[in-house]
């Protein structure tokens, strides 16, 4: 095993499952679902407490009050813009997370917002159907070699299990299935 130096370039070849989930639902209705169960993030109030300086404490319950499910959306991003080309696509995109959650990987390594927040979309698949889909949390966080974060990905992994059921959508046996990172 080589020893790197602190200019040394890493490649970190490693497999993501993206889970592309039918959700039996119109894609109108299946957004409006997802935007209910995970509400945006509160800008305002978290501004508030980074200019006050609170403490942690106060950042969990603020984030505990704006994410019911565990997750709050970031950003989104309509596709209707991309339409304009002419594409008959309905997609909708979403950066849905948890920044309390992700501080208890980020303490480990900064690398990990790569992926925190997650990226999710909403989509009208070739043959009509509605899908949601998502990178599995564990493939990408368990790449980074730290058990510490390869267990808050396993963790995430149920709760996005949790979320699917809450929106009535099939939960891939993988994201509810024990593993070893």
């Amino acid at each position: 095993m080589s020893t790197l130096t602190p200019h040394a370039i890493q490649t970190v070849p490693h497999e993501v499952h993206r889970l592309a989930i039918p959700v039996n639902a119109s894609f109108d209705d299946f957004r409006a679902r997802y935007e209910a169960a995970v509400p945006r993030l509160d800008a305002e109030r978290f501004k508030a407490l980074m200019a006050e300086g609170a403490g942690w404490d106060a950042v969990l319950r603020a984030t505990a009050e704006n994410a019911p499910h565990d997750f709050i959306v970031y950003w989104s991003f309509d596709d209707g813009l991309l339409r304009l080309a002419g594409d008959r696509w309905r997609c909708v995109e979403y950066l849905m997370g948890n920044h309390t959650i992700a501080e208890r990987m980020y303490r480990h390594d900064p690398a990990i917002l790569l992926y925190a927040p997650l990226r999710t979309a909403i989509y009208v698949d070739a043959g009509g159907t509605t899908r949601f889909t998502i990178d599995q949390p564990s493939t990408r966080f368990g790449s980074f070699g730290t058990p510490e974060i390869a267990e808050v990905g396993l963790e995430l992994d149920r709760k996005v299990a949790t979320l699917l059921e809450l929106l009535g959508a099939p939960v891939p046996p993988g994201l509810t299935r024990p593993r070893h990172p």
